[in-house]
């Protein structure tokens, strides 16, 4: 028990340090492949598999399955993609993602199983051994026990719309995946700036934003990125000039309303497949770029492949 004590606490002591810079900014793209990549397109048109990864499918095989994918993306099935019927179906395979998982997650927490989740229940799931085992927790780990669950509480109210100490299934979603609710990304950006504050003063400088940004495998003289990031501060982060990031430049910076990953995927999809370029996209023209949309083989993006009843 101990062991295990020892082991949430390191991870919780990470989680309020603060992520990798690759990892702040939660107007999440498409898949945490490079944007551009095949690997990015594979994720970004299929969804992120939530399951077991299949095994290697030969090439006509793999076009075989795209085909009926194809047929599913056409909406209105006059035989042409549009960029809007792209689009649509990339938000639906993200969304699936997130609708999946709190699915799984809210079955782990009602133990009462009356399709609601109480604030006790959460937290005699998520921290009640740490309750059971408070003489083995020194000081640090006490408060860092303590801050976990103020954290974790105030999410859970900020989800909890109707104020009745419990979540539906949607306040749950909310709960766990704040990022994709209005409403929540007010506290997201509380909680980033609470992370990444060192000095408590309630602003992140520049040398906080940097000592964020930075993973463990950047070499000391390597500073190339670090006069990028510097520069990215003063140009974008730090609207107002005053040389420090209050929580709403900080929610700006996290959660940008000026891009949307989906619809550039859309488009560039579009773009890559579209050989008689007349602005839509045949399923020939799919499948015979089907490296772009799914390559030779699903794995972890191949969520999608494994759906369908008529494979």
């Amino acid at each position: 028990m101990l062991v295990r004590c020892v082991v949430i606490l390191l991870v919780a002591s990470a989680v309020l340090a603060g992520v990798a810079r690759q990892d702040r900014v939660l107007d999440p793209k498409l898949s945490d492949k490079e944007p551009g990549s095949p690997e990015y397109d594979h994720e970004a048109f299929l969804g992120k598999d939530q399951a077991e990864e299949l095994d290697e499918l030969p090439e006509e095989e793999s076009k075989r399955r795209l085909g009926i994918i194809v047929d599913q993306v056409d909406r209105n099935r006059n035989g042409q993609v549009t960029e809007t019927e792209l689009l649509e179906w990339i938000k639906f395979t993200q969304k699936r993602y997130v609708d999946e998982d709190a699915e799984k997650q809210f079955k782990i927490y009602d133990k009462n199983n009356d399709n609601m989740i109480h604030w006790d229940e959460y937290k005699v799931t998520t921290f009640g051994f740490l309750e059971d085992d408070q003489e083995h927790v020194n000081g640090e780990d006490s408060e860092s026990y303590r801050k976990m669950t103020e954290r974790d509480h105030r999410r859970f109210r900020a989800a909890d719309v109707d104020k009745d100490d419990r979540c539906t299934k949607e306040e749950f979603k909310a709960f766990l995946h704040p990022e994709e609710f209005e409403h929540m990304r007010d506290l997201v950006a509380r909680e980033t700036l609470e992370d990444i504050d060192k000095n408590k003063d309630g602003f992140v400088d520049v040398n906080e934003y940097i000592g964020d940004m930075r993973r463990d495998d950047d070499e000391k003289e390597n500073l190339e990125w670090v006069v990028h990031e510097e520069e990215q501060f003063k140009d974008f982060r730090d609207k107002n000039g005053d040389g420090k990031m209050d929580v709403t430049e900080i929610k700006d910076w996290i959660l940008p309303a000026d891009y949307d990953h989906a619809s550039a995927e859309a488009k560039h999809l579009l773009y890559t497949a579209d050989d008689d370029k007349d602005g839509e996209l045949s399923k020939e023209e799919i499948i015979n770029h089907h490296d772009t949309f799914v390559g030779s083989q699903a794995t972890d993006w191949g969520e999608a492949l494994k759906r369908h009843q008529e494979f």
